[in-house]
Order: C-alpha cells, then sequence, then structure tokens
C-alpha cells in the first residue's frame, strides 16, 4: 500500500495556497479524529468554469458551486478522493460572509473532506450537524 498522501494542484487558476504543510496536517488529523485512513485525497483548485464543466459533466448539475466532492474509495473507513474547488466562488463567499479568502478556503477544504468522512447536508439537521464540524475543525486550525 503506499504512503498517505494530501496533495494540492490547480486548473485553470493561477491561486498559490500558503501553509500547505499545515493545513495537510490539519486534514490528516481530521480524518484520523473521525476514526477513518487516509490513503490519497486530491484537492484541485480551479476557475468557476471548469467546475461548472464538472458539475454538468459528472453530476447533471447547470450550476456554479464552491466545491464537488468524488469519493473513490471502495473500501469501509478509507479515504480516497477528490476534492474540486472554485477559488472564485471561494473569493466571493469570503466577501458574502466575511471572511478572510484563507478562512473560506479552509472551511470548504474541511467540507468537502466531511463528505468523504460521511456527513450530509442536505437536510436541516444534517446541516447543522456538518457546519458544527467545520467550526469544530476551524477552530483547530485558526486557535492552535
Amino acid at each position: 500500500m503506499s504512503k498517505a498522501s494530501i496533495n494540492f494542484f490547480t486548473e485553470d487558476t493561477n491561486y498559490t495556497l500558503k501553509n500547505k504543510r499545515a493545513i495537510k496536517a490539519w486534514v490528516a488529523a481530521a480524518i484520523s479524529e473521525e476514526g477513518y485512513v487516509l490513503q490519497e485525497l486530491n484537492f484541485i483548485l480551479c476557475s468557476d468554469e471548469y467546475l461548472l464543466r464538472i458539475n454538468q459533466e459528472y453530476l447533471n448539475h447547470d450550476t456554479y458551486t464552491d466545491v464537488i466532492t468524488f469519493d473513490n474509495s471502495e473500501i469501509l473507513k478509507t479515504i480516497i478522493g477528490d476534492i474540486f474547488i472554485s477559488i472564485e466562488r471561494i473569493k466571493e463567499n469570503a466577501t458574502a460572509f466575511k471572511h478572510t479568502v484563507a478562512q473560506e478556503l479552509c472551511r470548504v477544504i474541511i467540507h468537502g473532506t466531511l463528505h468523504l468522512l460521511g456527513y450530509k447536508d442536505k437536510s436541516k439537521a444534517a446541516k447543522t450537524l456538518m457546519t458544527a464540524k467545520e467550526d469544530y475543525y476551524l477552530s483547530k486550525l485558526f486557535n492552535s
């Protein structure tokens, strides 16, 4: 089995992620705390248009979104996935929610990761739990 890894890529954007090592350690710690084993997790930072094409092609949704998560694992409690994040959506949402771009990006990074950990956000109760988990993990990153 290959060494566990968290990778960051860019597609159709020139955004540079800062503090990669700290973010990788934070995501890995969250995965471990939730009782999962990390195998491979790829974050692909991209443009609105790039993510829209993925949304149309794979999910049949013709809408812009900030994040799309693909769970590629076939083994229970093992993380193998790809998380696509629109940097343009992140910047717009950061302004709307009065967060920094870094804070909003980290919220979406953990949001996508939580989907891989089995959390949902379609019902009100599930969304409330997911937001609480986001806040919990964000407090570990930003208050450490």
